[in-house]
């Protein structure tokens, strides 16, 4: 989550806590959905015929709809409307992407009374005693909580992440729900097999809905990356922590996002997105021990020396050193363009089925060597002039609905992904360039070791 110093008023309302109450919420946004489609679909019926009315559903005006809803839910809800607006407009809608882009870092903020009764029931009767000074307008909110700038009677500054109610016994009914927002609005297949997704998706929401589990994450992230100078990662405090308030140091920044402003020296662009991009790799290779939310909002950088300060750490995923092995195998079977190699490295970590046929197995090598293609190329590779993403949907598309391949993803590779595809798109936004071959070869000498 961001400073948000600079970010204008957020909407306060108040979080459903209920399991009955969420679920009429959500059966209220796919009625809007509907009405909103059909209504879009007949204007451009009119206009251009079949095809114009069959993605209707990706209109602006739904995706508007559906980002103020998603915001005032929050909880797993919201993380649908974060993963989608990480897209970019080679996949989704531009002003689909737009619409929806409001929700990497703004949540509705819960009202003053709520906050007042979470933190009642976090530290018991007479908390604000604790505090010198508390401010009740939140300085981030997201999907799982809001953080609050705070000073407490010792003097320390501290930054307390507080969890919207009732948002870690919803994680079950909100994915299920999300799930079918995703078929009724077309984004996938509805004969694709999802439980297996779900269900890590699931048990990554229940971590993150666990702040002590955060704040062992966030010491144990502190000590891996005490050698890098260039990132910086908040203390946890472990006096003013609970389940459900995490509290940490107040650290300041500007959004990462302020890189890609013009007249922003191309050297710093390029040393961001090299740093990002190695830690990555550090992580997999390395740590075996991942943050996997790359939502924007989760990195600032300190105008002062250019260190990239790094804020959240409830979404996190262990590898076991036979998966990270089988990544390195893929890898080197990619940079030597190995088809028969790349083919067995991806049955060996679970992309293709043993009942694949011949043709959509092929097919499914051609996608890995395409999206891929920052790590096949020599020397910089430059984000924001790349149309991978495009070309990978159409591939993608290709593989799906003409080839028939509808084996999901391993579920262990499902946030692994996501990190990958936020640091892409996070590079493009900063417009950075940065040898990716360059950076990966040593990671891998290191596995064969």
């Amino acid at each position: 989550m961001s400073d948000g110093s600079r970010r204008p008023p957020k909407r306060r309302s108040r979080v459903p806590s209920g399991r009955v109450e969420r679920l009429a919420r959500f059966g209220w946004m796919a009625g809007e959905l509907a009405a909103g489609s059909l209504a879009e679909g007949a204007r451009r019926a009119l206009r251009g015929g079949a095809g114009e009315a069959a993605s209707a559903i990706l209109s602006g005006g739904n995706a508007q709809k559906l980002a103020r809803r998603l915001a005032s839910m929050r909880g797993a809800a919201m993380k649908l409307g974060q993963l989608l607006s990480l897209e970019t407009d080679d996949i989704l809608p531009p002003e689909f992407v737009e619409a929806l882009a409001v929700l990497r870092d703004a949540a509705d903020t819960m009202p003053e009374t709520q906050v007042r009764r979470a933190l009642g029931r976090a530290y018991g009767k007479g908390w604000e005693e604790r505090f010198q000074r508390f401010d009740m307008d939140p300085i981030a909110s997201a999907s799982i909580g809001q953080v609050h700038e705070a000073v407490v009677v010792d003097g320390r500054e501290l930054a307390l992440k507080i969890q919207y109610p009732g948002v870690a016994r919803s994680i079950d009914s909100d994915v299920n729900n999300v799930a079918t927002l995703l078929r009724l609005s077309r984004l996938l297949p509805g004969e694709l097999d999802l439980s297996g997704i779900l269900n890590e998706a699931k048990r990554q929401l229940r971590q993150e809905a666990d702040y002590l589990t955060e704040a062992e994450n966030l010491g144990r992230y502190r000590e891996l990356v005490a050698d890098e100078p260039r990132l910086a990662v908040p203390r946890v405090h472990a006096d003013f922590t609970t389940k459900r308030v995490l509290a940490m140091d107040r650290m300041r920044g500007l959004p990462i996002e302020d890189l890609a402003a013009q007249g922003t020296d191309q050297a710093r662009r390029d040393a961001a997105g090299r740093m990002l991009e190695h830690l990555v790799l550090r992580e997999l290779f390395e740590f075996q021990f991942m943050q996997t939310d790359p939502n924007f909002a989760n990195y600032l950088v300190d105008p002062a020396d250019d260190r990239i300060l790094l804020l959240d750490f409830g979404s996190t995923r262990e590898f076991e050193p036979a998966f990270t092995a089988r990544y390195a195998d893929l890898c080197r079977a990619v940079i030597d363009a190995d088809r028969p190699a790349v083919q067995r490295a991806a049955a060996a970590i679970g992309y293709i089925g043993s009942d694949e046929t011949d043709h959509r197995a092929e097919g499914l090598v051609d996608l890995i060597l395409l999206v891929c293609e920052p790590f096949r190329k020599r020397g910089l590779y430059d984000f924001a002039d790349s149309n991978l993403a495009g070309r990978a949907r159409d591939i993608g598309l290709d593989l799906m609905f003409r080839r028939g391949f509808l084996h999901p993803p391993p579920p262990e590779t499902v946030f692994l992904h996501r990190k990958l595809v936020g640091s892409f798109l996070l590079c493009a936004r900063i417009r950075a360039r940065v040898d990716m071959r360059a950076l990966l070869e040593p990671f891998l000498d290191d596995v064969r070791a």
